[in-house]
């Protein structure tokens, strides 16, 4: 069968999902320059693909401009034509970043970073995810009998992100019924959500193009574990070197690393309705999940919101280098560039107000009493969607952080999105969010 080449222009939307146009590949230099066509109203469609109401109507026109630096193509060797995926900018007729581009706003909080702190990002995001069809074989978590059983999907899957550019880690069977866990390390500023974007894009092809389907839903069984999202974030000052540790601060943390904690910590309430943006989110952040159910700082704690990472014993260099701590309350619902954006933001915030090193936790907050929880500076993180939205509209420091028109769309979008599952059993909800995630 004749195929002309294609590249496909894309952006992670309000709700998560990869959208975009495809051109002929012998059109990219054109394209470079004008971008192709794309309609305001667009980013009110759910991830269910009924649209939001929206400001805009039918009216207005944007441009979606591809950014080479930006691009994965991947030939998995089958047969059919490789995936080229390349990221780009949303942009009004005259050239100027949208409020609604979920780049532009990442963009933004990275500058904000840098121009008041000095300091760039280094992270990767870490992803959990499940496989359909399901193998009903019990006692497969984290054995070489499951991670054999899918060895081929899961070679495919590290080889196409080599071909993308990116730098593969480790993938392994994870806990849950036919979950599994893949990493890539570390990118620089924009590149981290960018990865992220291209690594879920990789593993859901890869399992297509083998008979399978991959699926990133925040919880697929609510007796079960749920697929988590965690944002593992380090920091360069201006002259690129480690700005995340201090061997003399609490657990290890830099002054501005600390304060960048703290804030994320004071903020997490108001911007997990962007981090974790589903209606299903909520029944995976709670306690004793190993996930996120609480405002704290775990050093080296798997039920903490933000958690220090382990780092292997060596030379100063080396552990300055390799120390890091990961945001936990997030889930693939989100856009990659919208949930680090929103804890960018969150951290430049802290380090603004000069907010002191969050201590970390060494007791069990799921049985202290909200009172007891308030005595330590402890809250629960909100236990619905509904709720998340409620703090993030009624927090005007965080919603100032975004460009004018971005907290009236994404309420609008979100709220639509819960309503079209309010009737539903909770069996019923995850079942919805496994088919569209």
């Amino acid at each position: 069968m004749i195929h002309a080449p294609l590249v496909f222009a894309a952006l992670t939307d309000f709700s998560g999902r990869l959208r975009g146009k495809a051109f002929p590949a012998d059109q990219l230099d054109r394209r470079l320059a004008s971008g192709v066509g794309w309609t305001p109203t667009n980013v009110q469609i759910t991830c269910f693909d009924r649209i939001a109401p929206s400001p805009f109507g039918a009216l207005g026109d944007l441009v979606l401009v591809p950014d080479p630096s930006a691009r994965a193509r991947v030939d998995f060797g089958d047969g059919l034509p490789a995936e080229d995926v390349m990221l780009g900018d949303v942009r009004s007729l005259e050239g100027e970043p949208w409020d609604c581009c979920t780049r532009s706003i990442l963009r933004a909080a990275l500058d904000r970073l840098e121009r008041g702190a000095g300091l760039r990002i280094r992270g990767a995001f870490e992803h959990e995810f499940q496989l359909a069809p399901r193998d009903p074989s019990p006692g497969l978590a984290f054995t070489h009998e499951g991670f054999s059983a899918q060895a081929p999907f899961l070679g495919a899957v590290m080889a196409g992100l080599a071909q993308a550019g990116l730098k593969p880690d480790t993938i392994m069977k994870e806990y849950g019924d036919d979950q599994h866990e893949v990493t890539i390390a570390p990118e620089e500023g924009l590149r981290v959500a960018d990865a992220a974007t291209h690594a879920r894009m990789i593993v859901r092809q890869a399992a297509r193009r083998q008979g399978a389907r991959a699926t990133f839903t925040p919880i697929r069984d609510p007796r079960g574990v749920g697929n988590g999202v965690h944002v593992h974030l380090s920091f360069l000052d201006r002259d690129g070197r480690p700005a995340t540790w201090d061997p003399a601060g609490p657990s290890g943390m830099s002054r501005l690393a600390g304060a960048f904690v703290a804030g994320i910590l004071r903020r997490l309430g108001s911007i997990v309705a962007i981090t974790a943006p589903t209606a299903i989110s909520y029944l995976r952040l709670t306690p004793n999940r190993w996930s996120a159910a609480f405002n704290n700082l775990g050093f080296r704690d798997r039920e903490a919101s933000v958690r220090i990472c382990p780092v292997p014993a060596g030379t100063p260099e080396a552990v300055a280098r390799g120390y890091n701590f990961e945001v936990r309350a997030a889930d693939a619902g989100a856009s990659p560039h919208l949930a680090l954006a929103a804890i960018l933001h969150a951290g430049a915030q802290g380090i603004e107000d000069g907010l002191p090193a969050p201590a970390a936790t060494a007791e069990d907050l799921a049985a202290l009493t909200p009172a007891e929880l308030a005595q330590r500076g402890y809250e629960r993180l909100p236990a619905s969607l509904d709720e998340a939205l409620d703090r993030f509209e009624a927090d005007e420091v965080v919603r100032g952080w975004f460009p004018p028109g971005f907290a009236g769309v994404y309420l609008a979008h979100k709220r639509f999105e819960a309503g079209l599952t309010a009737g539903k059993t909770v069996e019923e909800r995850c079942a919805a969010y496994e088919a569209v995630y």
